[in-house]
């Protein structure tokens, strides 16, 4: 190796790009590529979200009807179905609570949980949740098994 070799580490230079605004001498002075006046000429230029040029948006030219409760307890649905596959699956053995459903993905982690009475269950089951439909509430108790209201 001698100074005729010498050369940086792969990937360690980054080309640097055009240089613009830095005088007249440069051939990217004057404007520095923005064209002339208007909003995106300016420094410290940034479009607001959902802005369309002075046209009136989409989200004020849409109507709005309707009403919103800002109260509402949304539960997440699981179905008898659903469980009885976990069991032939052997995923599940003799309980049901939170953490198992969240394991295998049925739902997340702030959600609460509603079983829905679709589909039949065969299997024993003790079975925690926050809300269960009557008809799941029978099922899984005439299956022998428990249900119980977190």
């Amino acid at each position: 190796m001698d100074l005729s070799n010498l050369k940086p580490a792969e990937g360690s230079v980054k080309n640097q790009g055009k240089r613009v605004g830095r005088g007249q001498g440069s051939g990217k002075g004057g404007t520095a590529t923005r064209g002339h006046k208007g909003a995106k000429s300016r420094s410290g230029y940034s479009k607001k979200l959902g802005f369309e040029g002075g046209q009136m948006p989409l989200q004020r030219r849409v109507p709005k009807f309707g009403f919103t409760n800002i109260n509402r307890v949304e539960y997440q649905g699981i179905n008898l179905d659903t469980l009885q596959e976990l069991v032939d699956d052997k995923k599940i053995e003799d309980t049901v609570n939170f953490e198992t459903l969240f394991a295998h993905r049925l739902a997340g982690k702030n959600d609460l949980i509603k079983i829905l009475g679709r589909g039949e269950l065969k299997a024993k089951l003790k079975v925690s949740a926050h809300k269960f439909t009557a008809s799941a509430k029978a099922a899984i108790e005439a299956a022998g098994g428990e249900a119980v209201t977190l």
